[in-house]
């Protein structure tokens, strides 16, 4: 939907449905929604097939209680690119808007604005969630035939194991709609992902650097709970909190995300 059929009818009262629909037709015209999923979904299968073809298990294979382990770990470890890829999309889904003017024609069509913005929220995440399934069990393809060369096989009777594949989509989608958020709040392509690529890379780096010099036992505590952090312990878990308290870190981060640019969106103009 272009801003002139938007700025056109601003008397019309868009349905739920409708707004929704909208916003999916703005997400899939965007070139950068394009090519950031195809990124996602390519490089996730690259790294998969990559990583299991590197293994070497020559000397000794593993037990086959940690199979299921090494085939997750194998399969998903093309999260931890894709999830900067969509941290990008999830900024600009918004900030786009903001640059070219078309926030006020979107605006003027939903004068409640927050509809608008559940609308993307609720767009992008199903989208990258989608896509997110396809790059995990698309690299689960290609990882199996590779890794049972060396005698690695999955045990799909363990429900875990699936269960993680799709945790780590949630986790990717999870990521958009947190850069969704800040992307509301600064309203600034730069400034968003800035926001966003610095709190799932650098913050935890910094609280790495810190425990690994003084052994700030602050930062110790705070450790689990940074983003990017308890977001991967969703799907690959062994670390200080349990799988559901990940998930509940990272909806909490989220939360805070999407109600600050709601409360923005809605007091500042357009």
């Amino acid at each position: 939907m272009t801003a002139t059929t938007l700025a056109a009818r601003p008397d019309s009262r868009l349905s739920a449905i409708g707004i929704i629909r909208s916003e999916w037709i703005k997400l899939r015209s965007l070139r950068s929604t394009v090519w950031s999923y195809a990124i996602v979904v390519v490089g996730s299968l690259a790294v998969a097939g990559l990583l299991a073809w590197t293994f070497n298990f020559s000397e000794q294979v593993p037990p086959a209680e940690m199979h299921n382990d090494i085939v997750v770990q194998t399969v998903t470890f093309g999260i931890y690119i894709a999830q900067l890829v969509v941290a990008v999309l999830g900024v600009l889904v918004v900030s786009g808007e903001y640059s070219t003017g078309m926030i006020r024609s979107t605006l003027t069509a939903v004068p409640k604005r927050l509809p608008a913005l559940a609308a993307k929220a609720i767009v992008l995440f199903v989208a990258t969630f989608v896509v997110g399934l396809l790059s995990v069990f698309g690299g689960l393809l290609i990882a199996l035939p590779i890794l049972a060369g060396y005698g690695i096989h999955a045990d799909f009777g363990d429900t875990t194991l699936l269960g993680n594949l799709v945790l780590a989509a949630l986790y990717l989608a999870l990521v958009s709609v947190f850069a969704l958020g800040l992307g509301t709040v600064l309203r600034s392509s730069a400034g968003g992902i800035a926001a966003t690529l610095g709190i799932i890379l650098l913050l935890p780096t910094i609280i790495s650097a810190v425990i690994g010099i003084t052994q700030a036992q602050w930062a110790m505590d705070i450790s689990p709970y940074m983003f990017a952090t308890a977001g991967t312990g969703i799907f690959s878990p062994g670390g200080e909190l349990s799988q559901g308290e990940n998930l509940l870190v990272v909806l909490a981060w989220v939360a805070v995300s999407l109600i600050a640019g709601a409360v923005l969106l809605k007091r500042r103009d357009a």
